[in-house]
């Protein structure tokens, strides 16, 4: 018997039940009313989702195969019944509210952004269409949403939990270079997401006895002026906050970090099998998983605005131990026993 016909019995049979458990049988019937709708796509529908992304356009010009393979398992076929349209800043986020109009103009049913300045675009842009974030930085303390339980208005996603990740790499850097008493930390400071987090390293900086050298980078060009002040006063280390102007300059920075012995501390393992010593942070596939359970969710119904911002399920600890030998380093043991990933 349906849940409908099960109700129509009990309410024509005249069952005695208290308020309260009638309620709870309602709501649970309308649950399960809604998830079985909701098990499957909507026949017939194609759907269209937009991906904006701050960093540079992949090789291939698609939206990340993870997200799409995700999907795909959920349901949502690429070239069948959903179309990805993606565009990509390359780091330039003057350029951010020119591609969300291009994909707005597109009627897609939902975007999906990567970046604190590609989500921010998203949302100045509608506060009607669904927006899920990922890599926005702190999305409370950004204002993206009113707060990571109840998120509220049009946008959901995945956190970054910058405030206690920031300070755990310091932690984790000195550990491992007890000798550091000079960090320089290179962030993006046109990000106001990558300035919070430099912040946070500020505030870890003071309790565990470390003077911070900042060099807060805007474009490509600044790279120079910030690897030539590090020239002028060499560190005994370095971090660099990841978002998509470092992550493209990357490369640079672990070279230089090779040539002149800085050990450094990342926030990806792709710096360090790139070379760099170490990173602590989560996994991009791992987090667009989670971004398409969402999407997925909206899709069938579900309000961005219910559905709490979730953080990543966990955190990686990759050391480089060939770039430590040759920096001269002795990574102890208790720091080899916790790394998820040794590149020896």
């Amino acid at each position: 018997m349906d849940v409908c016909r099960l109700l129509q019995v009990l309410i024509q049979g005249g069952v005695t039940m208290e308020r309260r458990h009638f309620n709870s049988f309602v709501a649970a019937a309308v649950l399960g009313l809604s998830g079985a709708a909701s098990g499957q796509p909507a026949a017939g529908k194609v759907w269209r989702i937009g991906f904006i992304s701050g960093s540079p356009r992949p090789p291939d010009g698609a939206v990340p195969a993870v997200l799409r393979k995700a999907l795909q398992e959920l349901g949502y076929d690429e070239g069948k019944n959903v179309v990805y349209e993606g565009r990509w800043a390359a780091a330039q986020s003057e350029k951010l509210p020119g591609l969300v109009a291009d994909v707005l103009s597109l009627r897609v049913d939902l975007i999906v952004t990567q970046g604190a300045p590609a989500a921010a675009a998203a949302k100045r842009a509608t506060s009607a269409l669904p927006i899920v974030v990922v890599y926005a930085g702190d999305v409370v303390e950004t204002g993206l949403v009113a707060s990571l339980a109840r998120p509220g208005a049009n946008v959901t996603g995945i956190n970054d939990q910058s405030s206690v990740l920031s300070a755990k790499r310091l932690e984790i850097l000195r550990e491992a270079v007890p000798a550091a008493r000079r960090v320089a930390v290179l962030w993006n400071a046109g990000d106001p997401a990558m300035t919070l987090r430099y912040r946070t390293i500020e505030r870890a900086a003071q309790l565990l006895g470390v003077a911070i050298e900042p060099f807060g980078v805007r474009e490509p060009d600044d790279f120079d002026a910030a690897l030539t002040g590090m020239d002028r006063s060499p560190p005994d280390a370095l971090m660099m906050v990841a978002d998509a102007l470092t992550n493209l300059n990357r490369q640079r920075v672990i070279d230089y970090a090779a040539i002149h012995r800085i050990p450094a501390m990342y926030e990806t393992g792709g710096a360090v099998r790139g070379g760099g010593l170490m990173s602590y942070g989560d996994d991009i596939s791992e987090n667009l998983k989670l971004v398409a359970a969402y999407v997925a969710r909206i899709l069938r119904g579900a309000s961005p605005g219910d559905l709490p911002v979730q953080q990543p399920n966990r955190y990686f600890l990759a050391i480089n131990l060939r770039t430590a030998t040759s920096l001269g380093l002795s990574i102890p043991p208790s720091l080899r026993l916790r790394a998820d990933e040794l590149v020896e």
